[in-house]
Parts: C-alpha cells; structure tokens; sequence
C-alpha cells in the first residue's frame, strides 16, 4: 500500500533534438504528479552529438535495473528513440502523440516508455500524453496478458537465438 502512495519512478531521457521538451515536461509532470519521483538521465541539449540510441539506452537499463519504473524519452520525430528503447529486453515503448494511445498502450500492452517527438508534438499535447501514460495501468485482463505473453516470447527467442531462428510464422 506504501508503495502506491508513494508513485512512481519517471525517468526522463532525450538526444539534443528533445532536451527542450524534456525540461518543459520534466517541470510540469513534476507539478501535476507530486507523489512521484521523477528522475533525470540526461540529455541537456548542449551537445549536438546526443544521439538517441545513448538515451533510449540509458533509460532502458534503469527500468531493467529497477530504478524506474516508465520513462518517457524524446527525439526529433520519436521513431528513432523508440526503435532503439525497443531492443532493450523488458522495455516496451511506443511513439504516442495522442492520450488514447498514451494510456491503451499500458492499459493492453504494459507498454513502459513513452516516446515522443520534440519536433512533431507542442508542450501542452505533450504533457496530456504523459499524464495519460503515467495515469495508466496495465489491465491484467486475460486477453491482455495472453498477448503480451506471445510479444515476450518473441522478445525471449530472438534475444536467445537471434532474429532469423525466431522468424517461425505460423
């Protein structure tokens, strides 16, 4: 029970292009969520070599480590950070530029990093799509977690075996 009172973990994370975007959120996110613990893993904008994969791994092995528990990330476009969160076992990220898919992809997929893109998305819809994403639990429905069982056996054979062998489509 201590542990829900106490919020979440947040780790914040961005390349050169979404620094700005990162502050900007990590300021209000830390205003409309008191109770959580919002964490800083870089990313400042002051070095144009910033380069999302650094950041999206970054992020990615502090939820593998447990030292938070989302994270929302930011590039460009979002694509790119999310395709690199995304070879990281145990994360699952999406580029969410709206609040249904914000919050439905935790909701049906455990997703737990929201990516955006700093140069798609302005600050306000930004900021309703983390709070959409960090309002959001999975729902442990029998549907939802039979699927997301297929998605980390995909994750399981092809970290343990490589893509070609785990490419066996029914």
């Amino acid at each position: 029970m201590a542990r829900l009172m106490a919020g979440l973990r947040v780790g914040f994370a961005a390349d050169h292009a979404g620094a700005a975007l990162k502050a900007e959120l990590f300021r209000r996110v830390a205003t409309a969520r008191p109770n959580d613990v919002l964490v800083d893993l870089g990313g400042d904008g002051s070095d144009p070599n910033d380069d999302y994969p650094d950041f999206a791994q970054r992020l990615g092995n502090a939820i593998q480590e447990g030292e938070v528990d989302k994270g929302i990330l930011i590039c460009g476009s979002g694509v790119g950070a999310s395709v690199a969160a995304n070879k990281i076992r145990g994360v699952r990220a999406a580029v969410c530029h709206d609040t249904y898919s914000a919050h439905q992809g935790v909701e049906h997929d455990d997703m737990n990093v929201l990516t955006l893109g700093a140069r798609v998305i302005g600050d306000e819809p930004a900021l309703e799509c983390s709070l959409a994403f960090l309002g959001a639990t999975f729902s442990g429905e029998p549907r939802h977690r039979r699927r997301l069982a297929k998605v980390l056996e995909i994750e399981r054979l092809t970290i343990e075996t490589g893509f070609e062998e785990a490419d066996s489509r029914p």
